[in-house]
């Protein structure tokens, strides 16, 4: 057979045997060289519900079979609809009928995004102009059958927010998160800090009203999960967080449209994507306790970073030495640094980030540094920061608005933290060098907590829904609670803002630094404080604040710098420029691996479908790739 279509009786085989139905065994038989049985057969009839049509190639039947995969529910079965009333149109009086293009049109305009996540043109033979016909000419609406039902079963009820509760694959993730910005794309989108040690990227998905870029005195935040591989229940609920805010905001949520009208939030559901792709081959009954916890080059990233905490120890009684904002180590650099944790560092070290949230599990709690104990020799010794009660009133937030976490009676996985109503100081739990939480406090302004999510690392899909409805309250608590404290703007005399200028309180030994236009964000307690501005060339400006307890949002304290003689100090401790120096001695690219991630850069030059159809004994579909 030579053809690419064929005029198929659809009920009725028109050949050796007849029947009511058609007899596509028999058909199959004698084309069994061009198609698959079970494609063919899903495919011929198409659900069209017509008595006569034409057979056209396959490579587009095969595309309409697997759509609801691809794009992952999204537009199916509209898109398999009109794709069957283009490939295999009804007939009338020998004349084909086509359909709709205001209906094509329509269509398009609501799936185009689904399309460009996965990063897959729009398919050729849905060119509305070219294989649709006006209402003038003469054509047929595929979706109304469709139509008509979803409007007879409409309720009175408000539209709702669905989201399916199941575990994604890497490529599954990817594709839910480009979609999910291209959904919300005025509040939305993705962008890339890296790449994993084979080659996947680190994707994080952004919301606020502004995507793209920092706005003046809006504070940032981020929430990290799966830094362990095998620790899959944050990951999960950090893609169902992202459909949660888009789908949200667009209904008219208040409470949402407030959060993301005021804040930056970044997510990157996945930090070691390869570790997950480890757990998740095993499954959640087969998963031990530690394979897939490390990156693919078998580092712990949560060991990983450098270990600024003895830094901080050693130093914390000079004077002169500052204990925040401490620059890396050169001798980091000559260790084996993963992919992972370099991308992560470059990432927390380039926008101005207030508070963070790592999720992880294990156990039914949240921890708060120090990570790492103040006597080295001491496996369990509290060990808290200067922004103790900052810290603690964060941890807080989480656990109190946790469905079971601070409940006394809750089950502890065997720890006993019902005491501390489900936080605790981390190096008191346990103590560990090298941690992002640690890394995050002393190196930046951030504030980061770890959330132990629950005593089941990788939670069987029945548990992802009660264990949504457990943290949901608690992650749109822990957004809320960035807008505390104080914030502002350090100006010179002019009102041009200043980079890099100082914000200290009086009794807290860390300062916080000025963005790029010179705003800062100090999260402080209620109450009483003194504080006091500074900059290299500028005076010294105090200013006293309270803090009332009913404030719901930061309070608004602004400086202006008078230009000054520079001090000595600033001459003979010259310490806080050496913050700048990263990676001095490129040594992360002298022990990264080059093959793994040249073959990650190949393998992402086509989409992560296209082996699927390049496979599949047809011609590739080129059609399908979208023009760069």
């Amino acid at each position: 057979m030579e053809y690419s279509r064929w005029v198929i009786e659809v009920g009725t085989y028109v050949g050796e045997e007849s029947s009511a139905s058609f007899n596509h065994t028999h058909f199959l038989s004698h084309s069994s060289n061009y198609f698959d049985e079970n494609v063919l057969y899903k495919l011929l009839i198409c659900d069209c519900g017509l008595s006569r049509t034409i057979f056209p190639n396959t490579l587009e039947y095969l595309l309409l079979s697997v759509i609801h995969g691809l794009l992952n529910g999204e537009c199916s079965p509209e898109i398999r609809l009109l794709g069957c009333a283009v490939l295999a149109s009804p007939c009338k009086d020998d004349k084909m009928i086509k359909p709709c293009r205001s209906t094509c049109e329509a269509l398009r305009k609501d799936c185009s995004h689904a399309f460009e996540a996965i990063e897959m043109a729009w398919p050729y033979f849905l060119d509305c102009d070219r294989f649709f016909a006006s209402n003038r000419e003469g054509c047929f609406d595929p979706l109304a059958g469709m139509k008509e039902q979803a409007m007879s079963s409409l309720s009175p009820e408000e539209p709702s927010t669905i989201i399916q509760f199941t575990y994604t694959s890497n490529a599954q993730m990817y594709s839910l998160l480009k979609r999910t910005a291209a959904k919300c794309a005025q509040i939305s989108h993705v962008y890339s800090i890296g790449r994993s040690t084979e080659g996947r990227d680190l994707l994080v998905i952004e919301f606020t009203n502004n995507p793209g870029q920092h706005e003046l005195l809006e504070p940032e935040i981020k929430l990290v999960g799966n830094m362990h591989g095998n620790e899959v229940l944050g990951r999960q609920l950090l893609l169902y967080l992202a459909q949660y805010l888009c789908s949200e905001y667009t209904l008219g949520n208040q409470r949402i449209q407030t959060i993301i009208n005021t804040t930056r939030i970044h997510i990157l559901a996945s930090m070691n994507p390869d570790g997950y792709e480890l757990a998740a081959a095993e499954g959640h009954l087969l998963n031990g306790w530690t394979n897939g916890r490390t990156n693919a080059q078998n580092i712990d990233l949560n060991r990983n970073f450098p270990d600024l905490t003895s830094v901080f120890y050693r130093n914390r009684r000079s004077r002169h030495y500052r204990i925040d904002h401490i620059p890396i180590p050169d001798a980091y650099w000559f260790g084996k640094v993963a992919p992972e944790t370099y991308a992560v560092m470059k990432w927390i070290r380039s926008l101005p980030f207030v508070q963070s949230a790592s999720l992880h599990g294990g156990e039914l709690v949240v921890s708060y540094p120090f990570d790492f104990s103040r006597h080295p020799q001491e496996e369990r010794m509290f060990s808290p920061t200067p922004d103790e009660q900052s810290f603690k009133q964060l941890a807080r937030t989480y656990a109190d608005s946790h469905a079971t976490m601070s409940n006394n009676d809750t089950d502890r996985c065997g720890a006993s933290f019902y005491r501390t109503r489900g936080i605790i100081n981390g190096a008191l739990w346990y103590s560990f060098a090298g941690g992002m939480s640690d890394f995050n406090y002393l190196h930046t302004n951030c504030l980061e907590i770890t959330v132990e999510l629950g005593c089941d690392k990788f939670p069987s899909e029945a548990e992802l829904y009660p264990e949504w409805k457990r943290n949901k309250e608690a992650l749109l608590s822990f957004f809320e609670s960035v807008h505390r404290g104080i914030k502002g703007v350090v100006k010179d005399v002019d009102g041009n803002g200043l980079k890099g200028a100082t914000v200290s309180v009086r009794g807290i030994r860390k300062d916080v630094t000025t963005a790029e236009d010179g705003d800062y964000w100090r999260l402080l307690n209620p109450g009483t404080h003194i504080l006091t501005a500074t900059a290299k060339g500028y005076s010294r400006v105090t200013k006293r604040v309270h803090l009332p307890h009913n404030m719901n949002k930061a309070g608004r304290v602004d400086f202006v710098l008078i230009p000054v003689e520079p001090d000595i100090d600033d001459h003979l401790f010259p310490t806080v420029d050496t913050w700048d120096r990263f990676d001095p001695y490129n040594q992360f690219e002298r022990y990264s691996e080059p093959g793994a991630r040249e073959e990650g850069i190949e393998r992402q030059e086509k989409p992560w479908w296209w082996t699927y159809f390049s496979q599949s004994g047809m011609s590739p579909p080129h059609w399908l790739l979208r023009s760069v």
